[in-house]
């Protein structure tokens, strides 16, 4: 059962479990559609993470007690025949692992053993969900990779890492949607813009979707507007 907690006087917290797997990242997606569907403009604001969801709603038009009992109203719904469009739907990222944009990859195959097309093949084979976005507009957290390239951070933030960079942190990867500092191990680099300002969560992927990383070569990278 979701466990609901106050954040402030107009913002609850709803958690559906303490540990990040695609079954509770499920629950979390579903509740998103639930409580917009029942609650419609009461709520001013969702935003999702790896287990739970931050809910801003108007404290004009209601209070805490009453938004507490709509939500769990709206959690007990049919969800049968709940669907929401973000859930499952598979964006394909083209990916550029070469030397010249994968800055780490050296580091990365000395910890794991492994060399770099093992790296390669294991980072781009499986479909990974998005979890949360944050830490800078677009930058979507994605999980999970295989174990055998679960990489900690560098223990040294570099600080500028290039727009686009693909990296590896813990059992997550993630594209830099920008130039910022960062402490993930960099792998690759995507050509696609990952910022979109129309979309609500600034991100060109959406809490929710699948994520599959397909291998480029430099010409292809080029050709679709990387820049080395």
């Amino acid at each position: 059962m979701a466990r609901i907690e106050a954040v402030n006087e107009q913002t609850l917290i709803v958690y559906f479990g303490d540990r990040i797997d695609d079954a509770i990242a499920a629950d979390v997606n579903r509740a998103i559609f639930q409580v917009r569907e029942s609650l419609g403009d009461l709520v001013t604001d969702i935003i999702p993470s790896y287990n739970s969801m931050l809910i801003g709603f108007d404290l004009n038009r209601t209070d805490r007690f009453d938004i507490i009992k709509r939500i769990r109203l709206a959690l007990e719904s049919n969800t049968d025949a709940v669907t929401n469009n973000n859930d499952n739907q598979v964006v394909e990222i083209p990916v550029y692992y070469g030397e010249e944009v994968a800055l780490d990859m050296s580091d990365v195959c000395d910890k794991t053993g492994l060399d770099s097309e093992s790296v390669i093949k294991l980072h781009s084979e499986r479909e990974y969900r998005v979890y949360a976005i944050g830490f800078s507009p677009g930058f979507a957290y994605l999980g999970s990779l295989d174990d055998a390239i679960v990489m900690p951070r560098k223990s040294t933030p570099r600080l500028k890492v290039p727009t686009g960079s693909v990296g590896l942190a813990d059992n997550q990867t993630a594209i830099y949607p920008s130039s910022t500092p960062g402490g993930w191990q960099i792998i690759g680099r995507t050509p696609l813009n990952m910022v979109d300002w129309d979309s609500e969560s600034l991100a060109k992927v959406n809490v929710g979707n699948k994520v599959r990383f397909c291998p480029i070569d430099k010409d292809e990278f080029l050709k679709q507007g990387g820049v080395l």
